[in-house]
């Protein structure tokens, strides 16, 4: 993390597989700021998805779980030596109720101003990883978001509201079926 911001610093916490930590192949980072109420839903599904993977012993052996607050250029920087990549991170589309989660490619995504995606301060993530490239960055061959609707981003709290906190076993659940997509991947590459 090479972000001078001491606030964004103070925002990220680290966890992971610590048996093959030197060589991860994917980052599951949790977005959103968990003093801001239903912002940190990110860093609460992957809390809860740490737990997850523990209990269901998956046999993923390369993978690292991150906690962050920043976007755009930090976020660019956070992911640079990973395969893949799924964030998980809070949305304002307007278009869907409260607590709905849905499953896209960083591509995908409706505007790419959306949640931590992007910054009033910096470009955003999608310009961001352009940049990486042409600078020959080692970044994620796919990155996917998993997106919560969110309405209440901005209000001073700890705790989500009953609706988003609602939604992260069914966020947590879309995360762990990624997975297991990408472990099944790997057996059949491993066949041929």
């Amino acid at each position: 993390m090479c972000s001078g911001n001491f606030a964004e610093m103070e925002l990220t916490r680290r966890h992971g597989d610590t048996a093959t930590q030197n060589n991860p192949r994917v980052i599951i980072i949790g977005l959103g700021n968990p003093l801001l109420g239903d912002d940190g839903i990110g860093w609460r599904v992957v809390e809860q998805l740490e737990h997850a993977i523990k209990n269901y012993k998956l046999r993923i052996k390369n993978y690292e779980f991150d906690y962050h607050a920043g976007g755009g250029l930090s976020l660019m920087e956070r992911l640079s030596g990973y395969d893949d990549a799924i964030i998980v991170d809070a949305i304002n589309t307007g278009r869907a109720p409260i607590g709905t989660v849905s499953v896209m490619s960083l591509d995908e995504l409706p505007n790419p101003a959306l949640g931590h995606f992007g910054s009033a301060h910096e470009t955003n993530l999608q310009t961001a990883l352009q940049v990486g490239r042409a600078l020959n960055a080692s970044l994620p061959n796919q990155i996917t978001v998993v997106a919560i609707e969110a309405q209440e981003v901005y209000d001073f709290s700890e705790t989500l509201s009953p609706a988003l906190a609602d939604a992260v076993p069914r966020a947590v659940e879309s995360v762990l079926n990624l997975l297991h997509k990408q472990l099944d991947s790997e057996v059949a590459h491993s066949r041929i």
